[in-house]
């Protein structure tokens, strides 16, 4: 099955992460996929990391869709633009544009007042998580609109409902995940015209590379970490977003869900998916219910 086939997707900031898990769920549903970010085989973004575009790229061919890797930085306009029109002429469409370009994880200053943050990394985090997204619409969005049934995700971190009630413990990541949410509601009205949707969806606790990292484990032994943080229980992996990113591609309803926030735990209930290894973790059902409310670790019910 291969829901996906005849669909061009472009995941900005597909190296890593949800990104990558995105882009291999799109190809494995035989989308031919664009992946961007600025660490390539021969040159390393700031982040510094070992991770790249083309592995990305590979992972979507290897399941069965069409990986393409193109190095570009999404601050920089006149990449941005040349990306777009090399989508148009070697396609001649853009069905999904996943906007994913983050680029904060070492930039964030948490449980510190603004004060006493350091402001050129603020501004840097904010330029890096909001700028590159509406610059990436600026630039796809024209292309995107060419036909009925196109769909933009915004992805970030926390749902609305959890995001309007809780301060995310530093002013720039605060302002950074809260403004997505409200620039895929501002998409939604303006690709309603042309019956196109725009969505934000956040991931769990993600298993990314840096956070399993962060443990010292891998994905093969990721419960060992349960002793240092017993709540990372609850954590899903990256391609279990993907799944979710890709089920509202496939569906011929999507509209519907234009301008709403949505969690990965959420959808693998509406759309029924699973992550790899059978579950269906509900990471921001369990983080106020279980996490919040000082109760022992135990993902019983929420996976």
């Amino acid at each position: 099955m291969r829901p996906l086939k005849d669909k061009v997707a472009l995941v900005a900031g597909g190296t890593r992460g949800a990104g990558r898990g995105i882009a291999m769920e799109l190809g494995a549903a035989g989308a031919t996929v664009y992946i961007t970010g600025r660490t390539t085989r021969n040159q390393i973004s700031e982040y510094g990391r070992p991770e790249t575009i083309e592995e990305t790229a590979e992972l979507v061919t290897d399941l069965g869709g069409i990986g393409i890797p193109v190095q570009v930085d999404h601050l920089v306009h006149e990449q941005v633009e040349s990306l777009l029109k090399r989508i148009e002429m070697e396609q001649g469409r853009l069905d999904i544009l996943v906007n994913d370009i983050w680029g904060g994880e070492y930039l964030t200053e948490w449980n510190s007042p603004v004060w006493q943050q350091s402001l050129d990394k603020g501004f840097r985090l904010l330029r890096l998580a909001v700028d590159t997204h509406i610059i990436t619409s600026h630039y796809a969005l024209p292309l995107l609109i060419k036909n009925k049934g196109g769909l933009v995700v915004e992805m970030t971190d926390g749902t609305e409902e959890y995001n309007n009630s809780h301060y995310r413990l530093s002013l720039f990541y605060d302002l950074a995940k809260s403004s997505i949410i409200r620039i895929a509601k501002s998409l939604s009205h303006e690709l309603a015209p042309y019956e196109c949707t725009a969505v934000s969806v956040t991931p769990g606790w993600m298993r990314s590379e840096i956070m399993l990292e962060e443990f010292g484990v891998k994905e093969e032994n990721w419960r060992d970490a349960l002793e240092k943080e017993p709540h990372f229980v609850i954590s899903e992996t990256p391609r279990f977003t993907g799944r979710a990113i890709a089920a509202i591609a496939n569906d011929p309803d999507k509209i519907n869900m234009s301008g709403q926030s949505f969690s990965s735990g959420q959808l693998a209930k509406k759309y029924k998916f699973k992550d790899i290894d059978g579950s269906q973790p509900d990471c921001w059902r369990y983080i106020p219910e279980v996490q919040e409310a000082g109760k022992p670790a135990n993902a019983e019910g929420y996976r």
